[in-house]
């Protein structure tokens, strides 16, 4: 992920925002609400103010259900403790910051079969039901943002002797990386 997260540095610094005000490798401690602090990927922090602040996540198989949970669960907590110490005063208030969830999910067999559900009491959402582990995770970004959990999101995907080469895909057009891009820069540009 350190790829894309110098990209998305590039593209911040390409608005005119002064570099001082971006960590990217250090000091990217928060704090939160529920837990003393959380390290971001990539955080903007300009004049005591949070601008924006990005986590990017990877999954490669085998083992994608444990994994798709153990992921869905840390993006959910990661947003709902960074929103409750933002309510509470934690950032000095005054601006609402981008949060960013960039995520890259290995294209394989393992990735692409439908999962069954278990149903042993009641009827799980029916847009889970036969869905693969890719589906599911583009469904879990698409609500991240229909919840407001993040401010945007992006979704792609890439086979293990592609994505070396930059090779990638995009499942769903709305969570594209050039979507995700603009609106992180169209609102960091603001503060440059």
């Amino acid at each position: 992920m350190d790829v894309f997260i110098s990209l998305f540095t590039k593209l911040i610094l390409e608005t005119g925002l002064d570099k001082r005000y971006v960590f990217q490798k250090k000091a990217l401690d928060l704090p939160g609400f529920f837990r003393p602090t959380k390290e971001w990927d990539l955080l903007v922090i300009k004049k005591g103010h949070l601008i924006a602040a990005i986590e990017a996540k990877s999954q490669v198989g085998p083992s994608f259900g444990n994994n798709f949970n153990n992921r869905t669960e840390e993006a959910m907590g990661s947003a709902l403790d960074l929103w409750t110490a933002y309510r509470e005063g934690a950032f000095d208030g005054g601006v609402q910051p981008f949060l960013g969830y960039f995520f890259m999910l290995e294209d394989c067999a393992g990735s692409n079969h439908p999962v069954k559900v278990r149903e042993p009491h009641f009827k799980v959402f029916p847009e889970f039901v036969g869905a693969s582990y890719m589906k599911r995770y583009e469904l879990f970004c698409h609500k991240l943002i229909l919840e407001r959990h993040y401010t945007s999101a992006s979704f792609i995907t890439s086979d293990s002797e592609n994505g070396i080469e930059g090779v990638y895909e995009e499942p769903a057009s709305d969570l594209s990386f050039l979507i995700f891009a603009k609106s992180l820069v169209s609102h960091v540009g603001a503060f440059a």
